[in-house]
C-alpha cells in the first residue's frame, strides 16, 4: 500500500518527493491536504489517490484545470494508476511510483572528481587564488607605462581576482536556485586553476610569436588553445553543479565558448578599420633569454647577409 509521490518540474528535475503509508491521499493548494502545492492553478482540494485492495486510482475533484497524464495528455478521473505515472495539476507535475519501482544503475565516481576534489583543498584553492592574484599584478605592472608601488598594484590585483571569482559564484548561485547542489568550493578551485591555465597559454602564445612568423604553422593551434581551455572549464562548471546528461553538457559548454570568443571577435572586427595605411606591429618585447637559440653577433651577421648576396648575384648570371 505504500505510495511514493515526487513533485517534479517540467524538465523533469526532482523538488520533493514524499513516501506515504495510507489508503488514501489527497493533493492540493489547501493545508489540509496530504501534499500541498502551491501552485495558484491548483484547486484547494484536486486530487485523490485512493488504494482499494489491489491498485490505486486517480479522482479528480471536478477542479478548474483537471488533471491529466503527461503521456497522452487524458483525464486521470477513474484513471488506475501505473507505476512512474506523471500527472499535470494546473502548472505543476507529480510523479507516482511504487516501492518495487526499478532504479538504474548506481553511477562510478568519474576520474574528474578527484581533480575537483583535489582543487577544492583549501591549500590548493589559496594557492591557486594567490597566484592568480600575483600574474594580475604584474600584468598591471608591465602596461603601466610610470613607476607605480606596491600598494598601487595591490588594489588592482585584488579587483580582478574578485572580479573573476564572480563566475564561479554565479554558477553555484544558480545551481542552488535549480535545487543542486551549490559546491562553491569545488566551483572556485576549478575555475581559478584554469584562469592560471590561461595564463600560461598567453605567455606561451607570447613566447612563441617572439620566436617565429605569423604564418607559423602551428600559430593557429595556440590560438585554439585559450579556447579548448574555456570549453573545458564550462564542461566542468556544469558537471560540478548540474545534473544533466553528456549531450546536454557538451551543448551548454559549446554554446558558452562560441558566445565567449565569437562576441569577442565580432566586437573587434566591427572596431577594426576597413583599410589602414600603416602596418601591423607587434610590440611584444622580451629579453633575448626567450629565444629558443642563441642570436648571431654582428660581424656574423654582416658575413651571411654578405654571403646571400653574393649567391644571388651568381644565379642571376647563370640566368
Amino acid at each position: 500500500m505504500e505510495i511514493i509521490i515526487e513533485e517534479i518540474s517540467r524538465g523533469h528535475k526532482l523538488l520533493s518527493r514524499h513516501k506515504l503509508d495510507q489508503p488514501r491521499v489527497t493533493i492540493g493548494r489547501g493545508y489540509q491536504n496530504d501534499i500541498i502545492l502551491t501552485d495558484p492553478h491548483v484547486c484547494a482540494k484536486h486530487l485523490n489517490l485512493e488504494f482499494n485492495g489491489e491498485s490505486w486510482l486517480a479522482h479528480d475533484e471536478d477542479t478548474v484545470n483537471g488533471s491529466y497524464l503527461e503521456k497522452n495528455k487524458q483525464s486521470v478521473n477513474h484513471h488506475t494508476i501505473n507505476s512512474g505515472d506523471i500527472i499535470s495539476l494546473g502548472k505543476s507535475q507529480i510523479r507516482i511510483l511504487f516501492p518495487d519501482h526499478p532504479v538504474e544503475e548506481s553511477l562510478a565516481f568519474s576520474p574528474f572528481e578527484s581533480l575537483i576534489n583535489f582543487m577544492r583543498h583549501p591549500m590548493m584553492l589559496f594557492t591557486s587564488i594567490l597566484l592568480f592574484s600575483m600574474v594580475a599584478g604584474v600584468v598591471f605592472y608591465l602596461n603601466k607605462p610610470v613607476d607605480v608601488t606596491f600598494t598601487q598594484l595591490l588594489v588592482p590585483a585584488i579587483g580582478m581576482t574578485l572580479l573573476f571569482a564572480l563566475w564561479p559564484l554565479v554558477i553555484a548561485l544558480i545551481s542552488h536556485l535549480t535545487k543542486n547542489d551549490a559546491r562553491v568550493w569545488n566551483q572556485l578551485g576549478v575555475c581559478f586553476a584554469f584562469f592560471n591555465l590561461m595564463w600560461l597559454s598567453d605567455v606561451i602564445e607570447s613566447i612563441l610569436d617572439f620566436n617565429f612568423s605569423a604564418n607559423w604553422p602551428l600559430a593557429g593551434f595556440i590560438t585554439l588553445l585559450p579556447i579548448a581551455l574555456a570549453f573545458a572549464l564550462f564542461w566542468l562548471n556544469c558537471y560540478i553543479g548540474f545534473h544533466m546528461t553528456a549531450a546536454r553538457r557538451l551543448t551548454i559548454a559549446a554554446s558558452l565558448t562560441t558566445l565567449l570568443f565569437g562576441g569577442s571577435y565580432l566586437v573587434q572586427m566591427s572596431n577594426k578599420p576597413d583599410f589602414s595605411i600603416h602596418p601591423q606591429y607587434n610590440a611584444t618585447i622580451m629579453t633575448p633569454g626567450f629565444l629558443f637559440t642563441p642570436s648571431s653577433n654582428v660581424d656574423t651577421f654582416i658575413h651571411d647577409s654578405q654571403g646571400l648576396f653574393t649567391r644571388a648575384q651568381q644565379a642571376a648570371k647563370e640566368k
